[in-house]
């Protein structure tokens, strides 16, 4: 999440940029223009520089057929083992894909060492064969690249070592622990860096305002309905660029989604009113500020990461898997994050602009959101899973003990009357029941 002191603009190319590096082809495509470069250093190296008379006795190539043997035998072994690379992906796609999910295969398509090393693989392919290319020897002309040569072979050991490191780190990616130990990192930086949100000048307003009210209040005479521009997942919301446009036109706008929600093209996604008759064109600022994808995103998106831990808890709840380990470690991790929102300011859904005045009205998180995101779909699949629920109290009683208000402890209590409810209507054993009853009456 970028800086809440860096320009509107900023922030809108800083969302597209970590955009760009999460795509599977940016990190292989910019290595490959690095190997394509030095290979075009190291052939200048050789033509201006005379090589020294102790390096061509040891360690460089002598003869044209000496380097064509090298760099052919280096470039036909790194395409080689590029596909195997590729190959040992893929598996491990399909076996994540299976067990944990589609959406957790994002993960290990972007996994920067699986970049890393396929793009590695194929600039050195491109390499070798850059330097091939320039080899001559001719009546006319003799020209070894005796440095390019020697670099590739250093390169080569630097991708055997690397092969290791990709085997290691592929068996080790796929293990549920370290799964559910890089879902937890994420869900952890993401709520970090989102809450609290900056969205305007937030007062933390104590009343609550109806649009009429603040309409009556700015004296706007005119509305207009906003619709979407596009189907697909809001990912994005210039929040900053959508304040300072609407303070000068002196203009409010309500904002009925939030990122992470799915729209459909036409839809009435919010109203904006105004002082006069607005046009076509006075709207395209608010669509300017909106970016709608295919996919959601973790930028904006709070509920995302954690909607892909209850993925992987429900799956493993499934009766093809049934895997209630898993499923409490999932319970373990998200209490934890709860744990650390049950400290934090929650954005108002009123933005203001820096004279104090009303903006935006906007949906936004709140604690029993991210609540309700957590628990309610493990809990619907646990009925038959006595260890998941008496996992789920005993996180219900830790967060209990962070939370801050009476309104979260009320929210907790909630929950923890649904699956002590859910318990005495699903658990066959009696010692289950009261084990469960033992732990929701230390919350009670």
């Amino acid at each position: 999440m970028v800086s809440r002191t860096q320009p509107s603009h900023m922030k809108k190319i800083l969302f597209f940029w970590e955009e760009l590096k999460a795509t599977f082809w940016f990190f292989p495509v910019l290595i490959i223009l690095i190997g394509i470069m030095m290979a075009s250093g190291f052939i200048y190296l050789d033509t201006e520089f005379e090589k020294p008379d102790k390096w061509n006795q040891v360690i460089l190539v002598k003869s044209a057929d000496s380097a064509r043997t090298i760099l052919s035998t280096i470039a036909a072994a790194m395409i080689t083992v590029a596909g195997t690379v590729f190959s040992i992906t893929l598996v491990a796609l399909t076996i994540a894909s299976n067990q944990f999910g589609s959406r957790l295969v994002k993960r290990f398509m972007y996994d920067r060492i699986n970049q890393v090393v396929l793009g590695t693989y194929v600039a050195t392919f491109l390499y070798a064969l850059l330097v091939l290319s320039v080899i001559r020897d001719n009546d006319n002309i003799l020209f070894i690249p005796a440095f390019s040569v020697l670099f590739s072979l250093v390169i080569s050991v630097g991708n055997i070592l690397l092969l290791i490191i990709f085997i290691h780190h592929v068996s080790v990616s796929i293990q549920v622990d370290r799964i559910i130990a890089d879902l937890f990192k994420t869900i952890s930086s993401n709520i970090k860096s989102l809450f609290p949100e900056d969205m305007g000048e937030d007062r933390g307003d104590a009343k609550v305002w109806s649009q009429e009210e603040i309409v009556r209040e700015m004296t706007l005479t005119h509305s207009e309905e906003i619709l979407s521009p596009d189907s697909g997942y809001l990912q994005y919301v210039d929040s900053e660029g959508l304040i300072k446009e609407l303070l000068e036109k002196n203009q409010f706008l309500s904002l009925y989604f939030r990122p992470g929600k799915y729209l459909v093209k036409e839809q009435k996604i919010g109203e904006i009113h105004s002082k006069g008759k607005l046009d076509k064109k006075d709207l395209e600022f608010i669509r300017k500020s909106l970016v709608i994808g295919k996919t959601r995103t973790h930028q904006q998106d709070a509920e995302f990461s954690i909607d892909q831990m209850v993925e992987v808890a429900t799956r493993a709840l499934s009766p093809g898997i049934n895997d209630p380990y898993t499923a409490m470690t999932c319970v373990d991790n998200l209490t934890s994050s709860l744990c650390y929102l049950s400290k934090v300011k929650f954005p108002s859904s009123y933005r203001r602009d820096k004279n104090g005045q009303i903006r935006v009205i906007t949906d936004c998180l709140t604690f029993e959101g991210m609540v309700n995101a957590s628990f309610n779909q493990i809990r619907q699949f646990s009925a038959q899973v006595p260890s998941v629920l008496i996992r789920m109290m005993d996180g219900f009683i830790t967060l209990d003990g962070f939370a801050k208000n009476e309104e979260q402890k009320k929210i907790i209590r909630k929950h923890a009357k649904m699956v002590a409810d859910l318990a005495k209507n699903s658990f066959n054993e009696n010692n289950d029941i009261e084990d469960l009853l033992k732990r929701y009456k230390k919350l009670i």
